[in-house]
């Protein structure tokens, strides 16, 4: 080759289209600070409402224990009634969640699912926040329809959390929430410390079911 040839020159590189990248995970969704403060507002009205009951309850006394202002409160849930709601829903589902809970244990264990959850619903009882504010709420389900309405869906979901879980029929399903229900009743009563006949009848009634 002369020195006047001009010098090759290599073919053009072709690029390949780089390949879609795959989205990354997604991060854990972050709640806003309404979102938590709505949460903690829940929390602290479940004790006040256990102590003084849904009517009895003023906003201000909610808006204290939250840590809030009475004005922020209705920022976060309009109305009163909005805020009851919210803890018979947080009640309904503690119980939904350690009947499920009890329910995957005792499977894992082999052992007779219904008698797990009326067991844990005694310990769960434990918790005499909760207790009260199911009293509360059944006492106020008459005349306020959104908590009668809350109270519904609530036991309609563990009604058939029940069902599907133990394979357990009507009457048997029946028989254990009328043992929860006076379950209720008798440790709002202290009745375990009561040395009578009619709280050692009451008390050991239905043994089977181990509540």
């Amino acid at each position: 080759m002369s020195p006047e040839s001009p010098a090759p020159t290599e073919p053009p590189t072709r690029t390949t289209p780089a390949a879609p990248s795959t989205p990354a995970a997604r991060a854990p969704r972050t709640l806003s600070t309404a979102e938590v403060r709505r949460e903690e507002l829940v929390e602290a009205a479940i004790s006040v409402v256990a102590e003084r009951g849904i009517h009895g309850t003023p906003t201000t006394d909610l808006a204290r224990a939250a840590g809030i202002s009475q004005a922020y409160l209705f920022r976060l849930f309009p109305s009163k009634e909005l805020l009851a709601v919210a803890v018979v829903e947080r009640m309904h589902e503690r119980i939904y969640e350690r009947f499920a809970a009890a329910a995957r244990e005792a499977r894992l264990a082999g052992a007779p699912v219904l008698p797990a959850m009326g067991a844990s619903y005694s310990q769960l009882l434990e918790d005499r926040d909760l207790l009260l504010v199911q009293l509360h709420a059944h006492a106020a389900a008459p005349s306020v329809e959104a908590i009668r309405e809350a109270n519904r869906a609530g036991f309609a979901r563990l009604v058939e959390l029940v069902q599907r879980e133990s394979d357990a029929g009507p009457e048997e399903i029946g028989r254990f929430f009328a043992r929860g229900m006076l379950l209720n009743v008798l440790a709002a009563l202290d009745a375990g410390a009561v040395d009578a006949d009619w709280a050692r009848v009451l008390s050991g009634a239905d043994p089977e079911l181990n509540c």
